[in-house]
Order: C-alpha cells, then structure tokens, then sequence
C-alpha cells in the first residue's frame, strides 16, 4: 500500500450531507493517491433523525470516529452550545486521526464547528457548496467557512464566481458541480412497491401507485419563534389538497421542536388520515420518492438541487432558500396557507419540468477527489482582492 497517500478527512453529520458527500467518499475510496477517513456525528447517530449512520454502514464506510455533541432543546442557545461542543470534540479527533485536508460540507452549523478547529490546528480545508445565496443563518455561516477554507468545490458557475470575487484565489477555486447530482444521474428512477413499508413512519398508509405529495419544511433559525404559525399555514395547504402525503420530519436546528409540535398537534386534533411521517429515506430512495412525487413542498434545498435536475415540481416556502439558483420547477411562496395551496395546485396541473443541470451533471465525486490528490495546499491564506486606489478619509 502507498504510504504517501494523502489522507483526506470527511465530516458526515446529518442526512443531507451525506446526500451530498457519499460519492466523493467513494471517489476517494477508489483514488490510488488518496486515504479515506471518516467522522460521522451530530444528528447522523439520532435515532429520532433517521440514524444516518446505519445507512453509511450499509453503504460500505465504516467510521474513523464519531462525535455526540448535539445539546437537546432545538433552540438558539443549544445551537451554539452543539457549535461549541463539536468544535471541542473536533479537536480531538482531529489530533487522533491526523488527516492531511478536513473536507466540510456545505453550510451547517456542524460544518462550520469542522472549519474552526481544522483552522486552528493548522489543517488544510476543503469546503463544497460555498459562494451560494440563501436566507437563514446558513448564509452567513457558509461565507464564514468560506473565509476559512483553503480549496473550494462551488456546485454552479455563479457560485465560482461569487467566490472569487469574494477574495479567494482562483486557482484554489473548482467548479465541480454538487456530489449529490452523481448518486441520481444515472439512477433507475421506478418507484419500489415496497418503498414505504421498508422506511415505516407512521401514519395513513401510503399507495405507490396513487397521486402523493412529499413535504420537507425545517426551521428558520433567523425566524424563531414563528416555526408553529408557519407550520400550520402549511399543514392546512396540504390538508386542503386533500391528498395522501409523505411527511418528512424537521431538522435538528433551532425551532425544530416548534415544528414537531405543530405536526403532532395536527396529528391529534385535525384530520391527519392522509399523511404519513418518515424519519429519513436513503439518497436513491429519496430521489425515487421525489421524482415520482405530484409535488414537492416545503423549504429544503433538495427540491432546489436535486429536484431542478430531475425536474421535480416544487413549492418553495418562505425565506431559508433565498436568492439561491433555482430552475423553472419551483415556485415561491410565504407562508400563508392559500397562497401554498395555489401553487400546489399549479404544480400539480403542471407536472414535470424540464432536467436542468445547474447544479451538476453526475461527475462531481471524481472530480473532487482529483482536485484533492493534486492540489497544492497552503495553509497560510491571504485575500486576492485587485489593488484599488482610494484615498482613506480621517474622521
């Protein structure tokens, strides 16, 4: 075995990262100049949010280590308090498996736990989906991440550019697309009969072959507080499609349990004989169910990503997606139950949109892994701004 493989540290902490890592993983699995380590932790290892790393074992990947540092509670002070406990538990690990690059993803308050203590241990970082445009404290904590990587993988053109003109050099900026296009591109999109009796959940049954909607909807952490009101604008939409639907639950972000308390009350006090609720689905069977799905509604950036590739008809909700990219097959919407119960409506009538390929053709994995076997890391950063000739005022 070559022992001057460069080893190459990728963080899993939820189920939507590893969405948007696994065939990176498996890229650099496969790279002759590369050694995969793995960390899964955070709401990965929850039972109540799908025990994610039960799915990455399947998978093949066995982790390095693993890190528990979630605070229960769902609100701004556990959030930060989760941000300080990865960021402490980081550390150590990150002494134990010395790897030669940290990659992060995306923009999760885990993923920017994984920047600090990678900064300040003096530990190359690579970073996906930066220089993309969205609401919520996402924003600014993908630019700050930004800041602190050394090697970027943009999943569009804009956000290349948005990168650089953010002061990071070009040659450490590479448009490779999103990794989570790959595990989709090439997939047998048939919906399994069986699909919603492997996953259980509970609630109304399902049938595959009927109409169904998918609703994914999460918390705003910029807007906490209001997640209960802006549930039930949205509970009462579905209610009055009067279709059976597949029930995604929230996120471990602040305000989640806002939301969790507004699906169980619905559940207990309204008709609840049409939805089914489901911790997590696998990458594939994720986009199985989406992409045969009357209509996506919520606020997750899959039906932005992935559902702009598969040309899923998509209800876009409120403010966490923000100015980020998006394709003809979303529409958006506040949250007010009438103004989403249109759009449903007009989606459904509509059905799918054309494939668009903003986000990625199915080959980011290689690439990124490519990159990170060849690619001359310095940890030492400084900006690559132009020079401007400005005359600085004295108050």
């Amino acid at each position: 075995m070559n022992d001057n493989r460069r080893k190459v540290c990728v963080i899993v902490t939820n189920r939507a990262s590893y969405g948007r890592i696994r065939s990176v993983m498996e890229a650099i699995r496969e790279h002759p100049r590369l050694q995969l380590q793995l960390i899964v932790g955070a709401s990965a290892l929850l039972y109540r949010f799908g025990m994610v790393v039960d799915i990455i074992r399947r998978d093949g990947f066995e982790p390095d280590a693993t890190l528990y540092s979630i605070v229960e509670g769902e609100t701004p002070v556990t959030m930060a308090k989760s941000t300080g406990m990865s960021i402490m538990e980081m550390a150590t690990l990150f002494d134990n498996l010395r790897p030669d690059v940290c990659l992060t993803v995306a923009d999760r308050f885990e993923t920017l736990a994984t920047a600090v203590a990678a900064s300040y241990m003096n530990l190359p970082l690579a970073h996906t989906q930066g220089g993309e445009i969205t609401g919520s404290i996402d924003e600014s904590v993908r630019h700050a991440i930004t800041k602190l990587a050394h090697v970027h993988f943009p999943a569009t053109e804009q956000a290349a550019e948005y990168l650089v003109r953010m002061g990071e050099r070009p040659e450490r900026v590479f448009h490779t697309g999103c990794p989570s296009i790959d595990a989709i591109a090439t997939l047998d999109l048939s919906l399994p009969p069986d699909l919603f009796q492997r996953y259980g959940g509970v609630g109304a049954r399902i049938d595959p072959k009927a109409p169904y909607l998918v609703v994914l909807q999460h918390p705003v952490t910029t807007e906490y507080g209001q997640g209960m009101d802006q549930i039930r604008h949205t509970l009462e939409a579905v209610h009055r499609t009067g279709m059976q639907t597949v029930w995604l639950w929230p996120n471990v972000d602040a305000g989640s349990d806002h939301i969790a308390k507004g699906l169980r009350e619905f559940r207990e006090e309204r008709d609840a004989s049409k939805l089914h609720f489901f911790r997590n689905f696998a990458v594939e069977d994720y986009a199985r169910l989406i992409v045969n799905c009357a209509c996506l509604v919520g606020n997750s950036s899959s039906a932005l990503r992935e559902g702009a590739f598969l040309g899923v008809p998509a209800v876009n909700i409120g403010t966490r997606q923000t100015g980020r990219e998006c394709g003809e097959n979303v529409l958006h919407v506040g949250h007010d139950a009438a103004e989403i119960h249109e759009a449903i409506q007009t989606q459904i009538a509509h059905g799918p949109h054309p494939r668009n390929t903003m986000f990625g053709d199915g080959c980011a994995g290689a690439r990124i892994a490519e990159v990170l076997a060849t690619v001359d890391i310095q940890v030492q950063k400084s900006l690559a701004y132009s020079p401007i000739e400005r005359t600085i005022g004295v108050g």
